[in-house]
């Protein structure tokens, strides 16, 4: 199964796909689609939507996985956050991906084994479960390979839901 995991974001979205029997994982590619703070917020979501559909388009990903938005203390940043994730949903929805929502617990407890864990440990596990000689950079690629890692892990369960139609 190929996974893309994503990361939302207004500035740095990151995506990261990962290929998976369920047992082995592999990480294919990984980078981030960025925008500049001087863009109008309509033009920042237009090239986050261009970024993802031009990889989501030359990775063909059987399934497309996206971290949940998580409490934030800046409203602002939380809107913008969330208004970046609808259109990563977006993008996933018209290129018939299945589409999987994990939160930050759920994301560290499954690459991790805890809950909690520090974004350091999270990024080690994930350059350790790939095989990678160094730490995916920048920060959101690490962490988007982290999102598809959980599903690979979680992947057994999440199939058997996908096979009885859930989607977002």
């Amino acid at each position: 199964m190929r996974i893309i995991g994503i990361d939302p974001g207004i500035a740095t979205t990151g995506y990261g796909f990962v290929d998976s029997d369920g047992h082995r994982s592999v990480m294919l590619a990984f980078g981030c689609v960025t925008t500049a703070s001087d863009l109008a917020t309509p033009a920042r979501l237009e090239l986050v939507y261009q970024g993802l559909t031009e990889v989501v388009e030359k990775y063909r990903p059987d399934v497309m996985v996206v971290e949940k938005l998580f409490f934030a203390k800046n409203c602002k940043s939380v809107m913008q956050v969330g208004e970046a994730r609808g259109v990563v949903l977006l993008a996933g929805r018209l290129a018939k991906l299945p589409i999987f929502e994990y939160t930050p617990l759920q994301i560290k407890q499954a690459v991790v084994g805890y809950g909690r864990a520090e974004k350091s440990q999270v990024q080690q596990m994930v350059k350790v479960l790939l095989g990678l000689p160094r730490i995916p950079k920048p920060d959101d690629a690490a962490d988007a390979l982290a999102v598809a890692l959980c599903h690979a892990h979680t992947g057994s369960t999440s199939a058997a839901i996908s096979r009885r139609g859930s989607y977002v």
